[in-house]
């Protein structure tokens, strides 16, 4: 079968279209063929090395870990699935694989498609609306009523955060620039700030929740911004010993150096009171079949930006890299 495969770490030089074995499923898995795959930030930073300390896999290594497909085998012990059923899913982190013709997936990590959608708008859901999801649901805990506040709105994350925020009962305050102005506005957002021309800072407002979807100065401005005791969650600064603990198994290796790395955000979120913590989301298909029925009502509405052929897939990488993209980028397979 055809697929992207990660050859050596560096630039997109690093990785290119090539025919490897077809997988076999696991007695938990099943075998999708997969129609389209979404694109994340992760994929051109784990091809660059970024998540080295984290996962190593064995190179050659097929890329990608989002898909919706079909299902054209099941192994002896899935229950929930069989044979022609139409799949989404974030693939597991140290499987990956979605950038190909067919792609394994354990059977928690997946569910039926919402019935509304096509293939490559539900390829676009699976890794941007669990993030979304388990952040502001079960990290954040929203609550009706209160105020939150998510920067970059525009983005594959944030436009699910923003509805998800709003389903939970908040009054969503967001960043974009004029050209996603209408985007977010259009997802419920209640306001919106021209990052390109005001000091999130001065907001006006104090926020009972934080989602960081941008790092660098945007989060150092929020802890200005934020109510004390209250919480940062981040998805694009630098992890702390939580993410460790918490999401990464519990390496302590891993605890000790996210520990160092993250010791001047985490001493700049508690001279301002705040709590900081860094995700990194876990595949669930439960979590995915309760955003597909989200999806299935209306509630929740899915923002495509562009679609490559799998044969253009090395653009569509730039593509995200350069930071652009308005919703999410999906490649599609024939």
């Amino acid at each position: 079968m055809r697929a992207y495969v990660l050859k050596h770490y560096g630039g997109p030089e690093g990785s290119r279209l090539m025919d490897i074995p077809a997988p076999t499923p696991r007695p938990r898995e099943i075998l999708v063929e997969v129609r389209a795959a979404g694109l994340n930030p992760v994929d051109f930073k784990f091809r660059q090395g970024m998540l080295r300390p984290i996962w190593r896999p064995k190179l050659p290594f097929a890329l990608g870990n989002e898909l919706a497909g079909v299902a054209v085998a099941v192994g002896s012990e899935v229950k929930r699935f069989r044979a022609g059923d139409r799949v989404f899913a974030r693939v597991a982190k140290d499987r990956a694989g979605a950038f190909a013709e067919q792609a394994c997936v354990d059977e928690d990590h997946a569910a039926l498609m919402p019935r509304t959608l096509d293939f490559t708008t539900a390829a676009a859901v699976p890794l941007a609306a669990l993030t979304a999801l388990q952040a502001l649901r079960d990290e954040l805990a929203v609550k009706p009523g209160q105020n939150v506040f998510i920067s970059g709105g525009a983005g594959g994350v944030g436009t699910f955060a923003i509805q998800i925020a709003k389903w939970l009962g908040a009054h969503v305050t967001t960043t974009a620039s004029k050209r996603g102005e209408a985007l977010v506005r259009s997802l419920g957002c209640d306001e919106v700030i021209d990052y390109t021309a005001q000091d999130i800072s001065k907001a006006g407002r104090r926020f009972d929740a934080g989602f960081d979807l941008i790092g660098g100065k945007t989060l150092e401005q929020m802890f200005e911004i934020m109510k004390p005791g209250t919480r940062i969650v981040s998805v694009a600064a630098l992890p702390e010993p939580q993410t460790a603990i918490k999401d990464l198994g519990g390496s302590r290796t891993l605890a000790v150096l996210f520990w160092i790395i993250s010791y001047g955000i985490r001493s700049r979120a508690r001279r301002a009171g705040i709590g900081y913590r860094y995700l990194f989301m876990h595949p669930s298909g439960s979590d995915l079949a309760q955003l597909a029925e989200l999806i299935e009502q209306g509630k929740l509405k899915v923002v495509v930006d562009r679609t490559y052929p799998l044969a253009k897939i090395s653009e569509a990488l730039a593509y995200v890299e350069s930071g652009r993209a308005k919703g999410k980028v999906v490649a599609t397979l024939s």
